[in-house]
């Protein structure tokens, strides 16, 4: 299949027009039009190389929403027409003890990546979402519920089931007591799952500057992080503590904060964080852990959730050829929480810009 797309060629070259060929239709294949995608900073810094692991050219975007063309002789899920997702992971083996439970992202041989990455059968180039069509087995595209917005769907399958796993993981529900490190796109979402899970949920900000939006987003009230006398008496009032920043930062002042047996989860940051002292975690039974994704199954549910309970990231629209202003909108954190690519925008006459 023929298609095209905008792509990152080096770390320091803007994303351009790109015109690349899907792989062929395998029977358990569903291939589909590409209508949203939204924009992760996880694509800034992979286009970037930010990880080091980066290859050219690269087609970013794993928050991916469209509907079904085609489908394999094999395909029993889905049907042309249907509203499909795709998330960060594209294939995993499928047969060691974490796919076979549910968890292909902790997949023993590695899960594919929807990007970056090289297809497990042929060894093509795997390329995302900021393109106008995708290939992908159909076991691992999720059913978009028909009470979500499709516009404003497509962050879930990454700023969604990233915040969604943890509270998962650790039992959230009513009369829990959850806290939130910062207030981005994952923060937000986070928010918004934890409420919609009965959680009592604070955010934690450096300031009060976020309270209002805090408040409108479903949180119970904010805690100004750089208020000594506010954080001592918030001290052993969390279960879960979420934190999504994206960078290196200091987790002293926040371990207090969890109760016996709470745990702090990080989200965010991929590398190196400050020196940690071991003395909270001990004479509190705390706990720092550290979450990705979740598995296809747990993704689906996530959908379903935020289906029933109509719960959409907030999102700005942006045109295909406003990428890279979105991109150095990201790395300011100016952005109101999360982009979403209006693939309609993308037309072959752009594409051939």
């Amino acid at each position: 299949m023929k298609t095209y797309g905008f792509a990152a060629t080096s770390c320091d070259a803007p994303l351009a027009p790109f015109s690349f060929e899907r792989r062929e239709l395998r029977d358990n294949d569903i291939a589909m039009d590409i209508l949203y995608c939204g924009v992760c900073h996880s694509d800034l810094h992979q286009a970037r190389n930010d990880w080091g692991c980066s290859q050219y050219p690269m087609v970013p975007g794993h928050e991916i929403v469209g509907r079904v063309t085609a489908t394999g002789k094999a395909v029993t899920r889905y049907k042309v027409g249907d509203a499909v997702a795709v998330g960060c992971m594209v294939d995993s083996c499928q047969t060691c003890d974490q796919c076979r439970k549910g968890e292909e992202q902790l997949c023993r041989e590695g899960n594919t990546p929807t990007y970056n990455d090289k297809d497990r059968i042929t060894g093509e180039r795997t390329y995302g979402g900021y393109s106008k069509h995708l290939v992908v087995r159909e076991e691992f595209a999720l059913k978009v519920p028909e009470t979500l917005d499709l516009s404003r769907a497509a962050p879930l399958l990454c700023a969604g089931i990233t915040t969604y796993s943890p509270l998962r993981t650790w039992n959230i529900g009513p009369g829990s007591r959850v806290g939130v490190i910062g207030l981005g796109g994952l923060g937000h979402m986070a928010v918004k799952l934890a409420s919609g899970m009965g959680a009592e949920v604070t955010v934690l900000s450096r300031s009060n500057a976020k309270a209002k939006d805090a408040l409108a987003l479903g949180a119970d009230r904010l805690l100004v992080s750089t208020d000594d006398t506010a954080m001592a008496k918030a001290a052993s009032s969390f279960d879960l503590i979420i934190d999504t920043v994206p960078v290196k930062h200091d987790l002293n002042s926040y371990m207090p904060l969890l109760d016996v047996d709470g745990t702090l989860v990080l989200v965010g940051q991929i590398g190196p964080l400050n020196e940690p002292s071991t003395v909270p975690l001990i004479i509190g039974r705390r706990r720092i852990a550290g979450s990705p994704i979740g598995g296809i199954a747990q993704t689906q549910e996530m959908l379903d959730f935020c289906g029933r309970k109509n719960i959409l990231p907030d999102c700005e629209m942006i045109r295909m050829d406003q990428i890279n202003a979105a991109f150095d909108r990201l790395e300011r954190s100016d952005v109101h929480y999360r982009f979403v690519i209006d693939m309609a925008t993308l037309t072959p006459d752009t594409a051939a810009a």
